[in-house]
């Protein structure tokens, strides 16, 4: 259940690119009909940029929408927080006990337990409570490089080493979608009004910060250069 979760959860925040306060913050009640019938849109109450509480709407595209009614089946939510904690709890297998007799202490009676103490096997189990309450800003970067982790531990990352997989984890925050959206708006094209417009921006700085190297390549320097080559 926690995997349609972060699923879900991860998706969103590329979608969206909203920082790890915002994204927790979504409800159910936030998400409303586009015009598209896979699609959604997702009504962002208020964000860093946003002073004056004006808010914001998002594109939820249909792989989010998939992703977030996957979890909500499973986790049963109809309102309220959409990423919401949940406690694992799991149990070892147990194997079947067979009846056994067993004598009294005094050795002058017996008592035959066959009928009581046989207990069939159980198989291991995994139960999952979904809470009430949103997840807590500070657990969306550990649960993106939890996912990663997973997926290199199943073979799904086989271009990375184990020491690329360390360097990977060191650089991994819940900021991660939102740059990661931020380079690829532009490297898609993207003109840095758009990027603001999309990521709510209010000030080039940190969108140009984060696409630097990119920058370089497709100013008019990397145009002129890579038309001379």
């Amino acid at each position: 259940m926690t995997g349609l979760r972060d699923r879900a959860l991860l998706s969103t925040a590329y979608d969206t690119g909203l920082r790890a306060s915002e994204l927790v913050a979504v409800a159910i009640e936030h998400i409303e009909e586009a015009i598209d019938p896979a699609a959604r849109l997702l009504q962002i109450l208020r964000h860093k940029g946003d002073q004056e509480g004006e808010g914001a709407t998002a594109y939820l595209s249909p792989r989010t929408v998939s992703a977030i009614a996957a979890w909500r089946d499973a986790a049963g939510i109809e309102h309220g927080p959409l990423f919401r904690r949940v406690q694992v709890r799991r149990y070892k297998a147990r194997p079947a006990v067979k009846g056994r007799r067993i004598d009294s202490i005094s050795s002058r009676e017996a008592w035959d337990l066959r009928k009581t103490l046989p207990k069939p096997a159980v198989p291991a189990r995994v139960e999952y409570d979904v809470g009430e309450g949103a997840l807590h800003p500070a657990s969306v970067g550990p649960i993106y490089r939890a996912m990663i982790q997973r997926a290199f531990d199943r073979g799904a990352l086989p271009d990375l080493t184990a020491d690329d997989l360390v360097r990977l984890l060191k650089g991994i925050s819940a900021h991660s979608t939102r740059v990661g959206l931020n380079q690829d708006l532009f490297a898609s094209g993207e003109d840095l009004a758009g990027i603001m417009d999309a990521l709510r921006w209010k000030s080039p700085r940190m969108p140009l910060a984060y696409n630097r190297n990119l920058a370089a390549e497709a100013g008019a320097t990397g145009r002129l250069l890579g038309k001379l080559s």
